[in-house]
């Protein structure tokens, strides 16, 4: 069995590989190859490109770089078609992968699409393209099989996996001491977001955000996730900039994870963080900037009310969201100084979250194993 993969960025590469290691349980001799990553790598996948090769960061990004990622994409269906495999998986991507499964599909191969793309949420006309690209859309959200269902085109809830990965209750209070942070000082955790483009757009909003908290709150601590090196020299030159270098920060190598849990509140650009925030049960504030022209375009195509993970899988504005102007520093300070004022209300949204939690919980490398065989008549 030979099976062909795309995966962009470190999401699709981490989701790939819990695929990968669930599909070797019934296909030992499998090969997988194609664009990859490292976790993808380490359960055996050939990777003929790297998959950071695809990430990109909004539309201007994609213009900048449409040559050299069609370069790649012709390669590659050249390659397959050459010598086809008996399954293609595109992993999120939709850009990239719902044009090379349509061509795939045209020439005989069977086609996955792992990951709906967010046609809840905008650009809903893309399910016709979808029906032409994928003999079968693995989704990540209990309400997407029924959007595809409604439009002919077949679809499996395999839930998500990072809440199979988290705690239903985290620990706070030991993951506080295993900072060495007080347990009785409010502390925020800042997550910029894991790009350069969205961290140089959101580090002086945040880091002035964090000094308005701070001088109503003097016992304040600010815990700064950042995931490399230029995101963290970004988040450091906003500092600088705004002469915050008084400010009670402490900057983390990774460890995200770690800054939400110990964390009372967490201001976070909008993306995954705010799932894994909800997942965490911490409440939060959702804030995002981008360039210019994409945000002009996105004004146009997004039909969704809320931008918000957690408030898209409550169906309600369970946490506040504030995008591009509306995101100033005296909003943000504001909405996140509502959380650390009422407790009541932070109850409240730790029991939705945790319903949520309950919902995406679905042993979601196995279910989605199982469809993947089923669909190659190997179940």
């Amino acid at each position: 069995m030979r099976i062909a993969m795309v995966a962009g960025e470190a999401s699709g590469d981490l989701l790939a590989s819990h695929l990968i290691h669930a599909l070797r349980t019934h296909l030992p001799d499998a090969e997988f190859f194609g664009i990859g990553g490292p976790k993808m790598e380490s359960q055996g996948f050939s990777s003929w490109w790297p998959s950071e090769a695809l990430a990109v960061n909004g539309y201007v990004d994609v213009l900048r770089r449409f040559r050299e990622l069609s370069g790649i994409r012709n390669g590659l269906l050249r390659r397959l078609k050459d010598d086809p495999p008996d399954l293609f998986i595109g992993v999120d991507a939709p850009d990239f992968n719902l044009w090379l499964e349509e061509k795939l599909r045209d020439s005989g191969i069977k086609t996955i699409h792992y990951v709906s793309p967010s046609i809840w949420a905008w650009r809903a006309g893309r399910v016709k393209r979808i029906k032409r690209s994928a003999d079968l859309v693995l989704c990540l959200f209990p309400f997407e099989p029924e959007i595809y269902a409604r439009n002919g085109v077949p679809a499996a809830y395999v839930g998500h996996p990072l809440a199979d990965v988290f705690p239903l209750v985290p620990d706070r209070a030991a993951m506080r001491e295993h900072l060495q942070l007080p347990v009785d000082v409010p502390v925020v955790a800042l997550l910029p977001g894991s790009r350069n483009g969205e961290v140089s757009k959101l580090a002086d909003t945040f880091v002035q955000t964090a000094r308005i908290i701070a001088e109503h709150r003097p016992g304040v601590r600010f815990l700064v996730p950042l995931v490399t090196r230029s995101t963290r020299t970004l988040f450091e030159e906003a500092i600088f900039r705004n002469e915050a270098r008084d400010l009670p920060v402490t900057l983390m190598f990774g460890h995200a994870e770690q800054a939400m849990v110990a964390a009372d509140v967490v201001l976070v650009a909008s993306g995954t963080a705010t799932l894994e925030t909800a997942l965490l049960k911490r409440p939060m504030v959702i804030a995002y900037k981008m360039a210019r022209l994409t945000y002009w375009i996105a004004k146009r195509l997004v039909r969704a009310p809320y931008i918000g993970l957690p408030n898209v899988l409550g169906g309600a504005a369970l946490v506040p969201e504030f995008i591009q102007n509306a995101a100033t520093p005296e909003a943000l300070a504001s909405a996140v100084e509502h959380w650390l004022d009422d407790a009541q209300a932070c109850d409240t949204l730790v029991e939705r979250f945790t319903d949520i939690h309950l919902t995406l919980r679905q042993n979601h490398a196995d279910k989605a194993a199982q469809a993947v065989l089923q669909l190659l008549g190997r179940a």
